[in-house]
């Protein structure tokens, strides 16, 4: 269809230029006019005036171009978010004899709610937390940016007091966030001077500890999800890690990987990535199970991947005593 102002002036000057209309000037009832005509190869086309009809399809025009706008206007917006959200993430790590540590988050989305962070409590002692937020998206992402700056802002003042901190975490994510929101929560905290490893499991699936001796150690729940109860109390939880332990921890994303037969990659798959590239330095081990796991599970990604493995490698430092 081709649409002008003046239909009859323009009809009478293209037939004079030859073409061959199959319909003259009409002039409806319901108002307008129109003709119609065919191009040399046969293909018919109308030829029509702006009339309530024609008006019509030009406002459908124009709608259709505001929707292709506002959903380009969307897509950079989300662009900025993932961004955004990209920069939350540790950009650097605090430098700690003994420890080689690293961390992997492979989104569903552009956005999500899968968190995970390094936070130096002190000049000895390192904090690693991953988190999964309740929820997908962008309410999940709001949130996760929410635990991020209240652990990083807290934490200069609890120092290694992590029941302190996590409790103050909670009591803010509790007040500022949905009744029905939350996060589940894996902070672990390790000390080279004493070699040990302080952690609280707030309703996280549990972390993995691969022993050098090839035993396999699983860091329950300490305590329930951040954020849902006002009355929360932290439990802390402690063991040793020793040279050559692994330590991995995880979201749920990783283990409820699904392959097309509907088979979980489960914490036997992740074990298993571990134990085969256990030698690599802990950045590449943890891209290398991150791999395994997208691999595992084909082309649809259905939640958030995170892992954080730390790996105890050098003995301890000369002049440094338990």
């Amino acid at each position: 269809m081709f649409l002008t102002e003046d239909v009859e002036a323009k009809y009478h000057e293209w037939l004079k230029r030859g073409v061959r209309f199959t319909l003259a000037l009409q002039r409806p009832a319901f108002g307008g006019v129109f003709c119609q005509f065919e191009d040399p190869d046969g293909n018919t086309f109308v030829l029509a005036g702006f009339d309530e009809a024609t008006r019509d399809i030009e406002a459908a025009r124009r709608a259709h171009a505001e929707q292709l706008e506002a959903k380009r206007r969307a897509e950079q917006e989300l662009a900025i978010a993932k961004e955004v959200q990209f920069r939350l993430f540790p950009q650097h790590k605090p430098d700690l004899p003994m420890l080689d540590y690293a961390g992997v988050c492979v989104q569903a989305r552009a956005v999500g709610g899968d968190y995970y962070d390094f936070l130096e409590l002190s000049d000895n002692c390192v904090a690693l937390v991953v988190g999964d937020i309740s929820g997908k998206g962008i309410a999940a992402a709001l949130l996760m940016a929410n635990l991020q700056a209240n652990l990083r802002s807290q934490h200069l003042f609890a120092g290694e007091h992590s029941d302190q901190l996590l409790n103050s975490v909670n009591q803010t994510l509790f007040q500022n966030s949905e009744a029905a929101s939350y996060a589940t929560l894996f902070f672990a905290q390790f000390d080279r001077d004493s070699e040990r490893l302080q952690y609280a499991n707030c309703g996280h699936v549990p972390a993995i500890l691969l022993r050098s001796d090839g035993n396999v150690e699983r860091m329950s729940p300490t305590c329930t999800v951040l954020g849902l109860f006002e009355e929360w109390n932290c439990v802390i939880a402690e063991t040793n890690l020793g040279e050559g332990d692994v330590l991995a921890l995880y979201t749920d994303g990783v283990t409820e990987a699904v392959n097309e037969a509907g088979e979980d990659f489960g914490e036997s798959g992740l074990i298993n990535a571990l134990r085969r590239n256990i030698s690599a330095p802990a950045e590449e081990l943890a891209k290398t199970v991150i791999r395994d796991a997208v691999r595992f599970s084909g082309s649809v990604q259905q939640d958030d991947i995170t892992l954080i493995v730390a790996k105890r490698t050098n003995p301890r430092p000369e002049g440094v005593h338990t």
